[in-house]
């Protein structure tokens, strides 16, 4: 942008003001760009999710267990995938919420991590220590916490600019 800038500025000095009419214009279409990109930004900024990362969740057509390690704001894969997925074909459509969701190795071996829209995962109705497996379990997550889920790792909270939630463990004994 600098050097359009400058660029322009020498062209109005040279007066070749075709030059400096085409300079213009390309500043004013990235000037545009960048703002529709900002506004994007800031949409997308305070959306509210419905699940957080390390919660365990299933799905509700396919019915396996999963730990939500990932989420985009939208759904955010190409258009083919979309429509071999029939993403348009879901009550909400590619408009809200997609979940990158680990999924229980004892239920599928074949299906490590499942890309899963909002309204097709439900959270369990109380807490679930049950038992889960998966090979990025141990990477992504420090521990399960006393309802179940898991603690996510510094890395993950900030990729996804989530805070640290943990339900402390339940004391039997008290």
């Amino acid at each position: 942008m600098i050097r359009l800038r400058a660029n322009l500025q020498k062209a109005v000095e040279a007066e070749n003001y075709a030059l400096a009419a085409e300079l213009r214009d390309e500043i004013n279409k990235l000037e545009a760009e960048s703002l529709a990109a900002s506004a994007n930004a800031l949409v997308y900024e305070n959306i509210q999710y419905a699940f957080r990362l390390g919660q365990k969740g299933r799905h509700k057509v396919f019915v396996y267990s999963g730990v939500i390690c990932g989420m985009d704001p939208v759904c955010c894969i190409s258009s083919s995938l979309r429509e071999s997925a029939c993403i348009d074909k879901l009550t909400r459509g590619s408009n809200q919420p997609f979940y990158q969701v680990l999924v229980d190795v004892h239920v599928d071996p074949d299906l490590l991590v499942a890309y899963v829209p909002e309204e097709n995962l439900l959270a369990p109705d109380g807490p679930n220590k049950g038992r889960f497996d998966h090979p990025y379990l141990s990477f992504l997550f420090y521990a399960m916490d006393g309802a179940g889920d898991y603690i996510p790792i510094k890395q993950l909270r900030e990729k996804y600019n989530r805070p640290r939630h943990e339900v402390p463990p339940i004391d039997e004994d008290a």
